[in-house]
Formats: structure tokens, C-alpha cells, sequence
């Protein structure tokens, strides 16, 4: 059987509660919403540490991040390792990678494995970006997303057409500080987008973690990330922190001559919502636009029928969900990942499946399709049969997460835990164990259990609860047996 062509499109936090086929009420994606139309969409895909460079790594690899050494945004990826694009260059694809890499730079941190690589250094800028071609900086003009869109097609225009071919579309949107392209800044300008079901959480019944973290949206924006002028001798990414006894405050927008008052922290806060997520959608939109603009291409060119072609993105992202912006946490909003997926002759057109996915499954997934042996030591399993609407007798019905960056950045504390399709259990271990990025400061340990079917907005943990004691004990025997399975042994 002719070996499919891989393109892997993935974006930067977005949520999958931010696509219209994921039953979004806050947004349309009607391009990405084609694949899943056309294909199958995922119910249950999920990261095993929701941040960018060790999603990144365990994608590559299929193997958590103690094991392929990227477990921080702080630790550079080793190049040097058994990765999946390697294995299908050795296997005679034509293979490359636009856009975002985060993964190191230079030496044994450069992209490897790939025939072409353009990427940018470290986040990228939105606009004018600079970039590494092959290992040569190159500067383009324009917007970030349009631009890694036309390389991309660049690219596939100038590829042998007898050799089967992979593509990793990485696009920096829509990760902060959310700058949107001309085509859509005035997007969503005369309506207030819904507010979250859990916009006002008061953390109250759950970890002391949750209460601590610094990403809440009515005090851990920056001016930069609202798009507002700073007050003299102010930084442009310095917080924005109103009075305590607030009366009366004020922002000026840059984009006009008058400031905004406010009399109260609720109006500051929907405000500064309204703010973040328009732009935040904007930069949606502007992928939205890409991910059509390469399915038409494999129309035009009939490459449809033998691509497998993929959106999603390395995490979720909180989008005021509990009155948060970033990522981090296990909470389904931070830990769910959009996965949509179309391949005309292995997919029905216009599926479903409830299976639980995990990143770490991508890459076994690209070797299964191309043939190749999957190595023992990779963590995941194919998707290919999940693809196929079927569920193999030994499926996962649990997964293992960890984030270990104590305290680093956004204040969010180290955790690990295990998710079945209704229950949740997470441990603060409340240490830093020596890991780069994490901050040296002990917490007291913590436990959080949910009840996803009658709690699935997570707002009551009930670790504590004796009806649930019996459950308690088989969901922590549960847990540390992935965590051994994961050779997780910190």
C-alpha cells in the first residue's frame, strides 16, 4: 500500500474549547472544523505536561520528559535522540518543519531529522519575524502566521512528487501576548464574547496551589498583554494592579486618545477579559485561514486522498476558566488537547471516537502509518486502530501526568496525577527536587480528586470526602502504578 504523506499542523495553547467543533460558543473555525467534518475528532486527547517545550519533546519522542530529558522550559532538547522525524528521513520521506521549534537553539538543540527546517528562535515575534533556515538567520516581512503558512506551501510546491513527504506546520499563535494580524483586528469589536462558567471562582473547597497561582486575569496581565500605555516611568510588561481600595482606576488603550475608568474590580476584570480573549480569538482566525489555505492546496495539487493531515495544538490553554489565562495545571481546560484528523482511506468522514489519546502517541502513530517498527522504548501507542473507529481490548483507560516546574513563572506548583474517563487525582508534592526552572521553595503537600461526571467544571475536590475513602485508595494504587509504568521514579 502507498505510503500516506504527514502534515502535522499544530498551534500554541490553543484550547480546544476554542474551536467551533469542539463546541466552542465562543468562536467559529470553520477550516479546522473541515477536518474534523471530513474525518475524525478526538473526544479525549490529552498532554502529559501541559507546556510548550516539554509537549514538544514527548511529541517527538514518545517519551515523557524524564525520559527525553525536556522536562522545563528551562532544559534544551538533545537533538542527538531517537526522534520520529529522524526515522522517517532514514525511511525515504521528505521531511521539514516551519515555525515554532522551542526547543534550544544551536548545537545538539537544532532541529534534526529534517530535510528543511525554518524556525524561530526561543516564542518568535508576531511580526517581522527573524528565523533560522538550515542554520542560516533569515528575515522576513509580515505577519508571523502568514508567513509560516507560505513557507509551508512553498515548501510542498518544491517537493520531490515521487517520495512521500512529512510536514510539521508549527504556528507560534496563539500563545501571549495575542497580537493580531491587520486582517482581523477589528474582529469581534462591537460584542462582549460570553464570560466562563468559572470566571469568578474563589478557589474555595480546593488546593491552596489554585488559589496561589499568579495567572489570574484581574491582577497578572501586564500592560503589554492589554495593549495599554503604561504610566510613566512604568515598564511596558509590568503588572497591571489595581488599588486594593478601588473607587475609581483607569486604562488607556493604545489605540485611542481616552482612557477607560473603572469603579469597581468586576468591571476591571471583564474588561481586561474582553481584552485578552478578542485578541487572543483574532490570532485563532488567522490560523483558522492557514489551515484552510493548505487544504486547498492538497486539493488543487489531489494530494487529499493519500495525506493524513492533523491539527492540534501542544496543550490547552485556560481561557478565563477559573478566572485564569496560561496553562500548567492538570485541570481539563490546561490538560485537554484538540486533535481533529482526516485521511480519506483509513477515516470515516464526520466521527467521533472517546478513546483516551495522549501526545505521546503521535509519533508511534506517523511510524505505524509509514510502516516502520515502533521501538520498544517509546511510550505511546498507535492511533491508527482509534483512527479506524476501533478500540483494541487493551486500550488505556488511564493516563499519567506531571509538571514539574515548581513555581517557576506563574507560581504553579509541581504536581503529578492520573485521569480516568471520571475521576481525577492530583498530588502536590510541593518540592522543587532540583529541576531547572522550578523555584527552590517547599510547599506542604496537597491532594485534589474530581468527579468529573458530577463536577466537570472542577470547582469541588473531594479527596477528603468519606463516601469517596474506598475510591481514594484505588485511584492512588492506580496512579503510582502509571507513574512505575512511566519509569517515573523522582
Amino acid at each position: 500500500m502507498k505510503r500516506p504523506n504527514i502534515v502535522f499542523i499544530m498551534a500554541d495553547d490553543h484550547a480546544a474549547h476554542a474551536m467551533s467543533c469542539y463546541g466552542s460558543v465562543i468562536n467559529e473555525t470553520p477550516n479546522i472544523d473541515r477536518i474534523a467534518n471530513e474525518g475524525m475528532l478526538l473526544e479525549n486527547c490529552f498532554c502529559v505536561n501541559s507546556i510548550c517545550s516539554p509537549s514538544r519533546a514527548a511529541i517527538l519522542t514518545g517519551k515523557h520528559g524524564h525520559l527525553n530529558g525536556v522536562k522545563t522550559l528551562d532544559v534544551p532538547f538533545d537533538g542527538r535522540q531517537q526522534t520520529f522525524p529522524k526515522m522517517l528521513q532514514s525511511a525515504g520521506y521528505q521531511t521539514a518543519i516551519v515555525g515554532k521549534w522551542h526547543l534550544g537553539e544551536g548545537g545538539n538543540s537544532s532541529p534534526t531529522g529534517f530535510d528543511y527546517w525554518n524556525v524561530l528562535p526561543g516564542q518568535g515575534a508576531y511580526n517581522d519575524p527573524k528565523m533560522y533556515k538550515n542554520g542560516e538567520e533569515v528575515r522576513y516581512e509580515g505577519y508571523t502566521t502568514e508567513i509560516i503558512t507560505d513557507l509551508c506551501l512553498d515548501w510542498l510546491n518544491d517537493r520531490d512528487p515521487e517520495k512521500p513527504f512529512m510536514l510539521l506546520c508549527h504556528h507560534k499563535a496563539p500563545h501571549r501576548p495575542w497580537i493580531p494580524s491587520e486582517k482581523h483586528k477589528s474582529l469581534y469589536e462591537d460584542i462582549d464574547i460570553p464570560l466562563p462558567q468559572t470566571f469568578n471562582d474563589d478557589y474555595s473547597n480546593r488546593s491552596r496551589a489554585a488559589e496561589e497561582a499568579r495567572m489570574r486575569i484581574e491582577r497578572d496581565f501586564s500592560y503589554g498583554d492589554l495593549k495599554c500605555e503604561p504610566p510613566a516611568g512604568e515598564r511596558r510588561w509590568a503588572r497591571v494592579v489595581p488599588p486594593t481600595d478601588l473607587t475609581e482606576f483607569s486604562l488607556k488603550p493604545i489605540e485611542s486618545d481616552e482612557p477607560v475608568t473603572f469603579t469597581s474590580h468586576q468591571e476591571v476584570k471583564e474588561w481586561m477579559y474582553q481584552r485578552y480573549i478578542k485578541d487572543y480569538l483574532r490570532c485563532v482566525a488567522s490560523i483558522d485561514d492557514s489551515v484552510g489555505e493548505i487544504l486547498d492546496f492538497l486539493d488543487t495539487e489531489g494530494l487529499a486522498e493519500d495525506t493524513i493531515i492533523i491539527y492540534t495544538s501542544d496543550q490547552g490553554f485556560f481561557l478565563g476558566d477559573h478566572g485564569w489565562y496560561d496553562k500548567r495545571f492538570m485541570y481539563e481546560e490546561s490538560l485537554r488537547m484538540p486533535f481533529v484528523v482526516r485521511y480519506p482511506r483509513e477515516i470515516k468522514a464526520g466521527t467521533r471516537h472517546e478513546a483516551m489519546a495522549v501526545n505521546l502517541d503521535f509519533a508511534e502513530t506517523f511510524l505505524d502509518y509509514a510502516g516502520l517498527d515502533i521501538p520498544e522504548d517509546m511510550q505511546g501507542a498507535s492511533l491508527r486502530p482509534v483512527f479506524r473507529g476501533e478500540t483494541p481490548a487493551d486500550w488505556r483507560t488511564s493516563m499519567y501526568y506531571r509538571y514539574w516546574m515548581h513555581l517557576g513563572d506563574h507560581y504553579v506548583s509541581a504536581h503529578y496525577g492520573m485521569r480516568t474517563d471520571r475521576y481525577k487525582l492530583i498530588h502536590y508534592y510541593g518540592e522543587p527536587l532540583g529541576t531547572p526552572g522550578a523555584l527552590d521553595e517547599s510547599k506542604e503537600p496537597e491532594w485534589e480528586l474530581f468527579d468529573l461526571e458530577k463536577d466537570p467544571a472542577e470547582m469541588n475536590n473531594v479527596y477528603h470526602d468519606p463516601e469517596y475513602a474506598d475510591l481514594v485508595k484505588e485511584l492512588t494504587d492506580e496512579l503510582y502504578r502509571l507513574k512505575e509504568e512511566a519509569l517515573d521514579f523522582d
